[in-house]
């Protein structure tokens, strides 16, 4: 094997061994379905590809997990860049149940493991695409993601469940 090739593959066992490509080794699906209220609204499904496309950078929304210095300005008060994350998948970093017996105990005995205004899973990606769509003038109305099912409208009133105007009898 010549010089540069043990060279080359030196450097990239470093890397690897070295946690500088993690989240990179796994290929990011190309869209992620997220139905977690999924008996009162429809799955929405995200498009990864297309916001990778449009954004042209995955710490856009991909922030803490890729080594690099964040690029909300609140965030670099004590963030500053460091090594790549295990995972990128919000999931992993934002609970899906903060008030969860397990996530509070978790707390308990290490209060410096999360931050306490880290936002749980739900209210994380609200915050991340409210924001963009709002700033891109893209559609941000609930329904515009999440598609209502049946039994969402009975549990809202609404649509066929929408309670109709007057009504003849006297209670």
């Amino acid at each position: 094997m010549g010089g540069s090739r043990k060279k080359l593959l030196a450097l990239g066992l470093a890397l690897l061994m070295g946690g500088a490509l993690p989240g990179l080794l796994k290929a990011a699906p190309d869209t992620i379905v997220m139905d977690k209220l999924g008996d009162l609204y429809g799955p929405v499904t995200f498009d990864h590809n297309f916001h990778m496309m449009i954004t042209g950078s995955c710490a856009t929304c991909h922030h803490h997990t890729l080594g690099e210095a964040p690029e909300d300005e609140r965030c670099l008060r004590c963030h500053t860049g460091g090594s790549p994350a295990e995972t990128v998948a919000c999931k992993d970093c934002h609970p899906q149940d903060r008030f969860s017996s397990a996530y509070l105990e978790k707390l308990e005995q290490d209060p410096y493991l999360y931050h306490t205004d880290r936002p749980g899973l739900l209210g994380a990606l609200h915050q991340q695409c409210l924001g963009c769509h709002q700033q891109f003038g893209v559609a941000y109305g609930c329904t515009d993601c999440h598609e209502r099912t049946e039994k969402g409208d009975a549990f809202y009133r609404s649509g066929d469940y929408a309670p109709q105007g007057g009504s003849d009898d006297k209670h």
